[in-house]
């Protein structure tokens, strides 16, 4: 009896000399001390300047980190935030501020329905904008883009990486030929025959925006590559995004397809590989075993930017922060503490 009296008294010590620590650390990340967006709950709207006027775009804070500060670009383009809510499992917890974004044109945010701002260009100033607004600078700001947010993302860097302290290109490769020629050549054939052969005949149509042509790459191809669970498994979170995508900006600048980006798409020559090494700030280059890209095109960005790492996610697709979300952040949470 005595010795388990002696072994609760340690317990309970240890648990009192680590409580306070550990209060004190939750206090300080939930601190909303000065924060004018604390009665909101950390949203709010920042006014964006276009060429078209001002418009509204809609971000939200989660925690308070001086030195670490996270801007979430989401894909599409024409995508929302919402994909990106499987964070909140991790960055709390490993203390990491970090900020939803609608981009504009998408979800919260103010959609003007005019092409003339959906251009690579007016995305970068408008990101600098939002990075005005938020106080963030090169002391704690990490931009993270997935898919065409990594587009973005890099484009970003290329114009403003002084402002930056780390960049994360996430499940995008720096070329969209390369991209384009990947799914066609390696991907495409992995499809059944008969598939692959109507999916080729309703392209040489022209046929993108059919209800077939849709059908067939959502029900073979975006299980196997985009996100490795059959469809009506899909995440929440991700069904949510996906139902409010901007088609018309979606199909403007990507294209009907994540099977390439095909089409007239705007993006569809896209190609920053020459431009790698003139990125200087910390980069990390996360890559998919069974992603819409290659990912030893995207471990090439890794090794031509002049302070690369890259992640590999093993059995995971496009959308690795689901079906590899336990390689996923750990890796991404290692690299911005390490910055």
């Amino acid at each position: 009896m005595k010795k388990l009296w002696i072994f609760a008294a340690t317990v309970l010590l240890a648990a009192c000399n680590q409580s306070p620590k550990a209060e004190m650390e939750e206090a300080n990340y939930f601190d909303q001390t000065g924060r004018e967006d604390a009665w909101t709950g950390g949203a709010r709207l920042i006014p964006i300047e276009t060429p078209l006027g001002t418009f509204n775009v809609w971000t939200k804070r989660t925690g308070n980190n001086p030195k670490i500060k996270v801007l979430l670009l989401h894909g599409g383009p024409g995508a929302t935030h919402e994909y990106f809510e499987t964070a909140d499992s991790y960055f709390p917890g490993a203390g990491i501020e970090y900020y939803y974004y609608d981009q504009l044109g998408s979800g919260n945010s103010d959609n003007p329905e005019d092409t003339a701002l959906w251009n690579i260009e007016r995305f970068v100033n408008e990101v600098e904008q939002v990075r005005i607004a938020l106080g963030l600078d090169a002391s704690n700001f990490v931009l993270l883009g997935h898919s065409w947010g990594g587009i973005l993302a890099l484009e970003y860097a290329l114009r403003h990486q002084e402002n930056l302290k780390g960049l994360i290109i996430s499940n995008m490769v720096a070329s969209a030929p390369e991209y384009n020629q990947y799914a066609q050549e390696v991907l495409g054939p992995q499809l059944p025959p008969d598939v692959l052969a109507e999916i080729k005949a309703l392209e040489a149509e022209g046929a993108y925006t059919s209800e077939r042509y849709l059908g067939l790459i959502t029900e073979h191809y975006y299980p196997a590559h985009v996100l490795r669970k059959p469809l009506e498994e899909w995440p929440e979170p991700v069904n949510r995004s996906f139902a409010k995508l901007n088609y018309p900006l979606y199909l403007y600048m990507q294209g009907p397809s994540e099977f390439g980006i095909v089409g007239n798409a705007t993006l569809r020559n896209w190609d920053r590989t020459a431009d790698l090494p003139r990125i200087e700030v910390p980069t990390l280059a996360i890559g998919a075993e069974f992603d819409t890209m290659d990912p030893e095109a995207m471990k090439t960005i890794a090794e031509n930017v002049q302070k690369g790492s890259y992640l590999f996610c093993p059995n995971a697709g496009h959308m690795a922060m689901f079906d590899a979300s336990d390689t996923y952040y750990p890796g991404i949470i290692s690299f911005v503490k390490g910055l």
